[in-house]
């Protein structure tokens, strides 16, 4: 009985029409990433309208310096839910149990790591970044606090990985409205009735995660099958740890290295002042909805390209990523554009400042419009990664992205230093890796079809 309500939340990548389990399958990955993200946007509201343009600049200032320190672990999450698709679309049962039990304890000790990591480094790293004096002492709070959560934030996401990788989307989704309510409610106490300002609202997302987390523990333990969690077979298997990072490492490897261009774009905005810093923070916020409602469709892109690898049904693979571009396409345009008609009300939940309003609308006109582009983008990075290839995805995002925009930042915006010609470099390097990525998948494709002969 307990097995057949395990199999209603799985979905079959490797049989029958895709459009719509794509769909299915991708519909509450992007409402979790949304909540993930109202984590965030509780905090940057409740700070913005209750503590102040400083608390706000101070918590918007953490976020690019924090994915520079985390990215390189959730890129080994990746890891983890394309070795168990992989296994599973293959029914290879032994061979994802020792991948879960590894990846679960690789979060763990990842976990602790990050929080020793982000603790000691904070502050001298947010001085790298040109922090204001008026604005630093709340963002190294705020940071210091956040990553004592890091090993309840990893595991989450590994176990996340996990069950999207047998095709369970839904079930991460109950655990974080659960979350996502606490976090809120936590908020609004922390700040509005104990005055703890950053501090209260970093806290109050620790909490909430440790909610999240021990629900999805729960749920592997009490697990059916193949996936199931014991605590007792924990250990580190170095051969599947080696396949998880020769894929993990390499997608940790291309967010940190989005990550240091970011916070090279995020120390050039803090040269224009805490307001402008405040603004930044908003809009781009803002923009981390549409971004996480994309991102979901790379997720949906890894976990069937992998499945349908490893069950050999070669001839979906190019139907998962037609549809998967379009889906994105679709989802970027009418998302994107949509904030930006509706900005200045949406900025508005932010900041009263009309001055900060200004600042994020600026930023989401130039952004949000084509932020599409950004989504077909990681589409194609997903399928090529969902293949098996990490090295060339990471290699040509590093350059089409990452090398661009510091180009862009020490050539161009030095001739024109405004936050149009700052902000312009996002939607151009886009383009052009997009355009590189679909290339190598053509390439990647065309070579797997000639080795099954």
């Amino acid at each position: 009985m307990e097995k057949k309500k395990q199999k209603s939340y799985e979905i079959d990548m490797c049989n029958g029409p895709l459009l719509g389990k794509i769909m299915l399958f991708t519909l509450p990955l992007m409402l979790s990433g949304i909540l993930q993200l109202l984590f965030n946007a509780a905090d940057v509201i409740v700070v913005g309208r209750f503590a102040g343009n400083e608390a706000l600049a101070a918590v918007g200032s953490t976020g690019a310096l924090t994915n520079l320190l985390v990215n390189l672990f959730i890129g080994l999450s990746v890891g983890a839910n394309v070795l168990v698709a992989r296994y599973y679309g293959g029914k290879q049962e032994e061979e994802v149990s020792r991948t879960v039990h590894t990846s679960m304890l690789v979060s763990g000790v990842g976990g602790v790591i990050l929080t020793l990591i982000g603790i000691t480094a904070a502050k001298p790293l947010l001085l790298l970044m040109d922090t204001p004096e008026n604005v630093i002492g709340h963002s190294v709070l705020y940071m210091r606090i956040y990553f004592v959560g890091m090993p309840v934030m990893l595991v989450f996401n590994f176990g996340s990985a996990i069950l999207r990788a047998i095709g369970d989307t839904r079930r991460p989704l109950f655990y974080l409205i659960i979350a996502g309510v606490i976090n809120v409610v936590l908020n609004l106490f922390f700040v509005i009735v104990m005055h703890l300002g950053v501090a209260g609202v970093a806290l109050a997302t620790v909490i909430s995660q440790c909610v999240s987390t021990a629900l999805i523990i729960r749920c592997l333990m009490q697990s059916e099958g193949c996936f199931k969690l014991s605590l007792d077979k924990l250990h580190m298997d170095w051969d599947k740890f080696k396949k998880i990072a020769a894929i993990g490492f390499p997608a940790g490897i291309q967010g940190s290295l989005f990550s240091i261009s970011n916070v090279l774009i995020q120390s050039s905005v803090n040269s224009f002042g805490s307001v402008a810093m405040a603004g930044n923070t908003a809009g781009s916020n803002v923009e981390g909805f549409v971004y996480t409602a994309m991102n979901s469709v790379h997720q949906t892109a890894v976990s069937f390209t992998g499945q349908n690898l490893g069950g050999r049904r070669y001839d979906r693979i190019r139907v998962i990523v037609l549809e998967c571009l379009l889906f994105v396409a679709v989802i970027g345009l009418v998302m994107g554009n949509g904030a930006v008609l509706l900005g200045h009300q949406i900025l508005g939940f932010y900041s009263s400042d009309p001055e900060v309003i200004a600042y994020g609308l600026q930023r989401m006109k130039i952004i949000c419009t084509l932020y599409f582009m950004c989504g077909m983008m990681d589409v194609m990075v997903g399928c090529i990664r969902g293949l098996g290839y990490a090295i060339m995805p990471m290699i040509v995002s590093l350059l089409g992205a990452c090398v661009f925009r510091v180009i862009w930042i020490y050539t161009i915006f030095q001739w024109d230093r405004t936050l149009r010609t700052l902000y312009i470099s996002y939607p151009i390097s886009w383009g052009v890796t997009a355009a590189a990525h679909l290339v190598c998948f053509v390439v990647v494709f065309r070579k797997l079809r000639k080795s099954m002969g």
